[in-house]
């Protein structure tokens, strides 16, 4: 790479437009687009159409006791999909979507941005660019996508995991909205709600840490989703680079939409099954506000739970609904990425 582009890529202008193109390439799976861009807009429709299963695995993964009696089957992930329709209409199944559509623009932008920066910094060349730099600034550019948009990504659990049983049975159930689950967050802990716990919980590690530091509230399950994003991004980011290394050696003269989509889809499978068990402790310790407001759910405690409760598939529950959303998301996300850069010249 000539010295001018790596000084380009520093400027100001370079990193506003290659934060546009991840956000982009995050947004065109979410929201409609004109009728004549044809392939664009038959995938912008999928991230609504996977929305369904999308709130079935969260269901599965947090062990919701409504539906954990579906959990490990096609026909139980369908029955599942039946319920929800049967008791909430066709807006039960999209519960939690808004919360996704505020959240991808800004997490895809700063993902693909932070990536094109520490691709400068890490690998200036083409004979610079190996397995471990490649992984390495995946991972980084994936914890710091993380890192802001995390109270997003809880709020959306939050709304896809509540039913009826999981809801006060002492009031009437209402879907949450987006504004009233993120209220409910924000005053989990508070002194009240902790004098109706056991007293053993009172004395538990930092019984006021939530008082003294709300915000903290809306990083539950921070931790292990940071340990579970550097195997994700991580993953991802490497499997995109070495196979576009070792199949499109001069990338940008020879790389297609179909090449793109074919190297996404599969770097978004290899990512999703290093990571999973990750995101499965992590729906649980999102989760675990509504069980213990006053503290954090420890791994150690969260990991425990989840195989006593159903050995080492618990962890891999739910996986294969997993892939129906990551892989067609991952393909057109790192295509519609590529376009955009080629677009905007980066």
């Amino acid at each position: 790479m000539p010295a001018h582009a790596s000084k380009d890529r520093q400027s100001l202008h370079y990193i506003v437009r290659s934060g546009i193109a991840g956000g982009i390439s995050g947004c065109v799976v979410r929201i409609p687009l004109p009728s004549s861009s044809p392939q664009l807009t038959l995938s912008s429709q999928a991230k609504t159409v996977v929305a369904p299963l999308d709130r079935v695995k969260i269901l599965f993964q947090a062990s919701n006791p409504d539906f954990q009696k579906y959990a490990g089957t096609w026909s139980g992930t369908f029955r599942a999909v039946s319920q929800i329709y049967g008791e909430n209409g066709f807006r039960g199944l999209l519960q939690g979507h808004s919360a996704t559509l505020l959240r991808i623009f800004p997490y895809a932008a700063i993902k693909f941005m932070a990536y094109d920066q520490l691709e400068g910094l890490l690998m200036p060349t083409r004979e610079s660019q190996t397995n471990i730099r490649r992984f390495t600034a995946g991972a980084l550019s994936g914890m710091t996508s993380v890192l802001f948009t995390y109270p997003l990504e809880l709020i959306r659990v939050r709304m896809a995991f509540s039913t009826r049983s999981a809801a006060n049975p002492s009031e009437p159930y209402k879907r949450p909205s987006f504004l009233s689950a993120m209220r409910y967050i924000y005053r989990e802990g508070t002194p009240l709600t902790s004098a109706a716990l056991p007293a053993s919980s009172s004395s538990s590690l930092h019984p006021s840490i939530f008082i003294r530091f709300p915000i903290l509230k809306f990083y539950r399950g921070f931790t292990v989703t940071v340990a579970g994003i550097i195997p994700y991004a991580g993953t991802s980011f490497l499997a995109w680079g070495f196979l576009r290394a070792h199949f499109l050696p001069f990338a940008r003269p020879t790389s297609t939409p179909f090449a793109d989509l074919s190297i996404g889809a599969i770097s978004g499978a290899f990512a999703q099954t290093v990571s999973y068990p990750f995101e499965v402790v992590r729906r649980r310790m999102q989760v675990g506000g509504l069980t213990r407001p006053d503290r954090w759910m420890r791994w150690g405690e969260t990991v425990r739970a989840v195989w006593s409760a159903s050995g080492w598939r618990g962890f891999y529950v739910g996986l294969t609904i997993g892939y129906l959303k990551v892989v067609p998301m991952s393909a057109v996300s790192y295509a519609v990425w590529q376009w955009g850069r080629r677009i905007l010249d980066l």
